[in-house]
């Protein structure tokens, strides 16, 4: 990749000049991805984007502004599969608050991974974007690999995937055993010919398989759009399932830094305006798959 090719990260938003929430944050409150960036840890050689600001420091002033008692740190594409960082985050603010979801070296062996779990660890995401021209058969064959690995501890499988992977994996993804999680609403983008058709099969296999869905980055959705765009979405995911989804912030929303987290998370006042929905999006999903195990 060229240096023209990688995105350059705008400067971080003031915790304090995010819009804060319109309705009553419930106690207990998850955000279910955040990614945090700091000097001196390992990346990887050639990173989709400059190195942001956005410490942990600057991460716990928003989510206490904004009334997260608890978070997920999401291992993001610039550190690859070493999760040193990640750790570093769980010891410094402890498995009470904080868990994590990791990128997998297929070289760790067991006890490390026992000692993630005591850390906090609680699931793996597969990148499949980096595997988008791999055959289906062989990106299954590899979700079937890492489905053994998290069996053990009872974690679950993260992904991290184009919306044509998705469609592609519907059939094999309403069979899957393992419990998963599926980034940013299925990231299903009209630009890439996706369907209300492919949608609703995603619905389907969310209303009876073992499929979560994560309510995050709806700008990528959006794209150039306003983020009402996304609005039909979020609410036809909620009146399907509202116990199988879970929210997340998405910090610090890259490349753009300034971005308002606030009216993200505000979106859920639309999407699921009856509070029992957003307790079950904001605590007790996402309680289920990260803090009660």
């Amino acid at each position: 990749m060229s240096s023209t090719e990688i995105l350059q990260t705008a400067p971080m938003r003031a915790a304090e000049s995010n819009t804060r929430p319109a309705f009553t944050m419930p106690a207990g409150a998850v955000d279910s991805h955040f990614h945090v960036f700091e000097a001196g840890y390992p990346h990887v050689s050639e990173p989709l984007y400059t190195f942001p600001e956005g410490t942990l420091e600057q991460y716990l002033r928003l989510s206490e502004f904004l009334g997260f008692e608890r978070m997920v740190y999401v291992q993001p594409t610039f550190y690859g599969s070493d999760n040193s960082l990640a750790l570093d985050v769980l010891r410094r603010v402890g498995p009470q608050r904080c868990r994590a979801v990791i990128r997998l070296d297929e070289g760790l062996d067991e006890s490390q991974l026992d000692t993630y779990h005591e850390l906090g660890v609680r699931a793996i995401r597969l990148d499949l974007f980096a595997r988008a021209n791999w055959p289906t058969s062989d990106i299954i064959e590899y979700v079937r690999q890492m489905a053994v690995r998290v069996r053990r501890r009872q974690w679950h499988l993260q992904f991290y995937t184009p919306g044509t992977i998705v469609r592609d994996l519907l059939p094999f993804f309403a069979d899957l055993e393992e419990t998963f999680t599926i980034d940013h609403m299925g990231y299903m983008l009209e630009g890439d010919g996706l369907t209300p058709d492919d949608f609703d099969r995603l619905l389907r296999v969310l209303e009876g398989g073992n499929c979560w869905i994560k309510l995050s980055g709806p700008y990528r959705i959006a794209k150039t759009k306003p983020l009402s765009y996304v609005e039909p979405i979020g609410r036809a995911l909620v009146q399907a399932r509202p116990d199988r989804l879970i929210w997340g912030s998405d910090w610090p929303h890259l490349p753009n830094g300034q971005r308002d987290t606030g009216e993200v998370l505000n979106l859920l006042q639309d999407w699921a305006p009856d509070p029992a929905d957003r307790q079950r999006i904001l605590v007790d999903g996402p309680a289920q798959l990260f803090f009660d195990n």
